[in-house]
């Protein structure tokens, strides 16, 4: 019987820590603030900002959202950044993506300090990351790796397969299974004979961006499935770049979609944030 991770109901407990550590902050004087910076009226990154309110609500974390036109110029974007960069108050910042065509996403990424940048995406943060110093970590990767650790399932020592390697999902995914001890493969859309090399894998994380594309032929028996994607299909209805009912079958542990990792990536950004200000506070104090 596959044990099912419940996204959930473990991303619920980490919000829940970050309630009493902005709390524990309070009493010290210090509060926790989020920038949220939404360019254009793309209705899946509307949806996600208000989720981020909520999460920021529960959490005690003042959440300040910039919403900007569609045409605003690339110049603007980076004038706003530069401001919250320089303002005390503000413990992270989010340039929600994608943005409208005529910015440069890198451009604004990078304008972001390293300190504020809690999403994890500002080349400091990703070198830190690859050589173990301190910094943000992407947060749906830094999710996957509290869905295992949560779930007690060893990552040391195992063979660990991710498939993908976007600069957010893939490649930050492989440097935190190494940093676990796991020996790492990254397999993507260039790799000849990919069920040959899924099929060896302890730890499959799936970051492929096609809905339904792993099936139960790309899977050891008795592995544990972490599925990153999510899709609307024409149904209506969420499924992930794992055909969850052939696979589950398989599986010691799976994620299902939805409930599975989406959540956990506002859950470790509200952790982001709170460790920005924690960081802060004791370099001030």
């Amino acid at each position: 019987m596959s044990y099912i991770i419940d996204g959930k109901a473990i991303s619920a407990q980490i919000k829940e820590e970050c309630r009493e550590r902005v709390e524990r902050l309070r009493e010290k004087g210090v509060s926790v603030t989020l920038a949220v910076v939404l360019v254009g009226d793309d209705p899946a990154s509307c949806v996600y900002v208000n989720n981020k309110k909520k999460a920021c609500e529960f959490c005690g974390i003042e959440s300040r959202t910039y919403e900007l036109s569609a045409d605003t110029t690339q110049q603007e974007v980076l004038n706003l950044v530069q401001t919250l960069n320089a303002d005390e108050s503000v413990n992270g910042i989010l340039v929600q993506l994608p943005l409208p065509e005529h910015i440069d996403e890198n451009e604004i990424i990078y304008a972001i300090s390293p300190e504020k940048d809690v999403d994890g995406f500002h080349p400091y943060n990703v070198g830190a990351l690859s050589i173990g110093l301190p910094g943000h970590v992407s947060c749906t990767p830094a999710g996957v790796i509290e869905l295992l650790k949560r779930s007690n399932i060893e990552i040391s020592g195992k063979h660990c397969v991710v498939v993908g390697r976007s600069n957010i999902v893939g490649k930050p995914m492989s440097m935190l299974l190494l940093r676990e001890n796991g020996t790492v493969t990254v397999a993507h859309s260039k790799t000849a004979d990919l069920k040959a090399v899924t099929s060896q894998a302890d730890i499959l994380v799936v970051a492929v961006g096609k809905p339904k594309f792993i099936t139960e032929e790309y899977v050891k028996e008795g592995a544990v499935v972490i599925d990153v994607g999510i899709h609307r299909m024409d149904n209506k209805k969420l499924c992930g770049d794992v055909d969850f009912d052939r696979v589950e079958p398989k599986t010691k542990a799976i994620t299902p979609v939805p409930g599975g990792v989406g959540v956990m990536t506002i859950a470790m950004l509200m952790h982001n944030c709170v460790t920005a200000a924690e960081r802060k506070e004791c370099y001030e104090r």
